[in-house]
């Protein structure tokens, strides 16, 4: 996953490879405007999430399908030329009020979603497209959940909540206690989810399930290596999630040092997380490669006789 805060983030994601990208917005009254920065002291006023992403996004999706009436029509194209039907992660962080920022995002995302460029719920099944929206931090699940007919921003569900009870194998923790006042509840995952459990989520209203690595899992302090109950905690989490069709990420990894940060990385591939959340692209894109390598090999190795 690549952050906004570089030139050109979008491109620089497709250029890696890298399948999902992040944007933090914010809403400020009076201005319909979706602002886009890590802090408000980063926000500027040509940084925006239309001109940084919806219009960039557009322009591309719409050279990758260009065709007059004599061609067949044809569901859309992605962004990636060796994998155009790989769809591409947009992940909107909600960083104020939760309910009136998604009113904004639902319109300014408008141009693809007449394009059918939008990955959506038809009330019954998924249908992909070339960008899929996830809303993480305030996004309010319970507001977005409410379109069951043809739904088109899917949440960041609490992975913490998902995990497989140590005591049974097949019995999730469903304890959610969380207050339904939006102030307090702002925070990847629990924004308008009072009265639900873990059990709600699933590819119908969600897709990442999530959490802070640094404050679920814990750092590595132990010579720089993760605990048994560490590795069992992230054996859990990512098995509940993925046991209800959700891919995992995990947030705030240690970023120093970098053989600590590239342990973590390995780890968490090796347990099966699907994404990565990383500034260093080029390191990110050298850590998956080797770690496929050694997959390779350790097959082939499997196969000796």
């Amino acid at each position: 996953m690549v952050y906004y805060w570089r030139d050109v983030p979008l491109f620089d994601a497709i250029k890696h490879g890298c399948t999902s990208v992040e944007a933090d917005v914010w809403l400020f009254d009076d201005d319909n405007k979706l602002y886009v920065g890590h802090d408000t002291a980063s926000l500027t006023p040509w940084r925006t999430f239309e001109s940084l992403y919806v219009h960039p996004i557009l322009k591309l999706l719409e050279m990758q399908n260009q065709h007059d009436a004599s061609t067949p029509q044809r569901e859309p194209r992605g962004l990636f030329e060796e994998d155009p039907s790989q769809t591409l992660i947009l992940l909107v962080d909600f960083k104020t009020f939760g309910p009136d920022l998604l009113t904004q995002v639902k319109a300014q995302i408008e141009p693809l979603r007449s394009n059918d460029y939008l990955t959506y719920f038809n009330g019954t099944s998924l249908v992909y497209r070339p960008i899929t929206v996830v809303g993480t931090g305030s996004a309010p699940f319970d507001i977005m959940a409410a379109n069951t007919s043809r739904r088109d921003i899917f949440f960041d569900a609490p992975l913490e909540y998902m995990q497989i009870s140590s005591a049974s194998e097949h019995q999730r923790s469903s304890i959610q206690d969380i207050s339904s006042n939006y102030i307090q509840q702002r925070g990847q995952g629990h924004t308008g989810t009072a009265g639900f459990n873990s059990s709600t989520y699933g590819p119908a209203n969600s897709f990442y399930a999530s959490t802070s690595f640094t404050e679920d899992i814990g750092y590595p302090w132990w010579f720089g290596t993760l605990t048994n109950h560490q590795l069992d905690l992230i054996r859990r989490q990512i098995r509940g999630a993925h046991e209800q069709g959700l891919q995992v990420r995990f947030w705030g990894t240690p970023s120093r040092p970098k053989s600590v940060r590239n342990y973590i990385w390995s780890v968490l591939l090796d347990e099966g997380v699907d994404i990565l959340n990383a500034d260093d692209l080029d390191e990110v894109r050298d850590t998956l490669s080797e770690h496929q390598r050694v997959k390779e090999l350790r097959g082939a190795a499997s196969n000796v006789i």
